[in-house]
């Protein structure tokens, strides 16, 4: 199980195919209504969010990564021995290691494959896009998988009614090769500020803070989120990267066809879009079905978008993320 080739620049790199997969079991938020202190009217008027999907307790990230994966071969019309990379984008891999993308890799047979996982929260799958377009314009891989995978109930606090009814599980997943003129990912904006990393976080579990008795008590394995400050940061970020991406590219967002932004509140993305003047018509939005699915919302919002039949060749796409890092960002992609 080795890859090797011989380098030879590329110019371009586009996106082939896309993908994805979410549990069949559904958590609502009359659901949650029963387990915490909360309503629906609450949740869906500051976060729009009606439901979201959850695995069963036999389920990890890589059964996820590996359906969302098998959808995206099966679109671009090729065998998991074609791909050159598989990168796995996720903060709740199956385990500490090995990474997860070696585990998907065996569950694809995808022998020809080298994998790594990338960490960067909901930013993850951008960040994952950049670094395969970024290998293969170098003249290295030349067919790259790219997932975003999250199992987000497994690190959530259910007695926490902040964060527990905005987070559900899915994956998503792309294929990244040689682009065209007509067809390739005019640009990318990546970013991160550390200083605010403790806005979004999981305290404990790593070597900064390993499992004890006492961090269980205090119930530090699950996620923290400080809603105000994230809500506040994350809108501006998302709509600075997103006028970077586009001035460097020479284009306004009257130029973009569909943008795909993360899906973390309902409200953030109508801030963003109001501010970019963009026409909420030309918005991806499915948050109300999954919640904020981190890493995977973004490309399991594009294989929707496809599916629908809501871009077509040669329009312009426009994605934004922000996630813990705090990292954040944008791609343009000519379809």
């Amino acid at each position: 199980m080795s890859y090797s080739r011989k380098k030879q620049q590329v110019d371009s790199v586009r996106i082939l195919s896309t993908g994805s997969h979410v549990p069949k079991d559904i958590l609502t938020n009359a659901d949650l209504e029963r387990m915490v202190e909360t309503s629906d009217e609450w949740i869906t008027t500051r976060t729009g969010i009606k439901e979201r999907r959850i695995v069963t307790p036999d389920l990890a990230s890589s059964d996820l990564a590996e359906k969302a994966g098998r959808r995206a071969l099966e679109k671009a019309g090729l065998e998991a021995k074609d791909l050159d990379a598989i990168i796995v984008a996720t903060v709740t891999g199956d385990q500490p290691f090995p990474s997860t993308a070696c585990l998907v890799q065996a569950r694809l047979g995808a022998t020809n494959a080298f994998g790594f996982d990338v960490s960067a929260a909901c930013s993850g799958f951008l960040y994952g896009c950049e670094v395969a377009r970024s290998l293969i314009s170098s003249g290295g891989p030349r067919t790259i998988l790219v997932i975003g995978v999250e199992v987000l109930s497994k690190i959530i606090d259910f007695e926490d009614r902040n964060t527990c009814v905005l987070f559900g599980d899915g994956a998503g997943a792309a294929i990244l090769t040689v682009g065209d003129d007509e067809h390739h990912i005019v640009g990318t904006d990546l970013g991160s500020d550390g200083n605010h990393s403790s806005l979004i976080e999981l305290p404990a579990g790593g070597s900064r803070l390993p499992i004890t008795p006492e961090v269980l008590e205090r119930r530090d394995q699950y996620m923290k989120v400080k809603g105000n400050e994230v809500f506040k940061l994350g809108v501006r970020g998302m709509i600075d990267t997103c006028q970077k991406v586009l001035a460097e590219a020479g284009l306004s967002p009257s130029d973009v066809n569909l943008v795909i932004p993360h899906q973390a509140n309902l409200r953030i993305i109508e801030a963003v879009v109001k501010r970019l003047e963009i026409d909420p018509d030309r918005v991806a939005v499915n948050i109300q079905n999954y919640g904020n699915t981190s890493s995977a919302s973004v490309p399991i919002a594009l294989d929707e978008a496809i599916d629908q039949g809501r871009l077509k060749s040669g329009d312009l796409l426009l994605t934004v993320v922000f996630g813990g890092g705090l990292t954040w960002g944008s791609m343009l992609v000519r379809w």
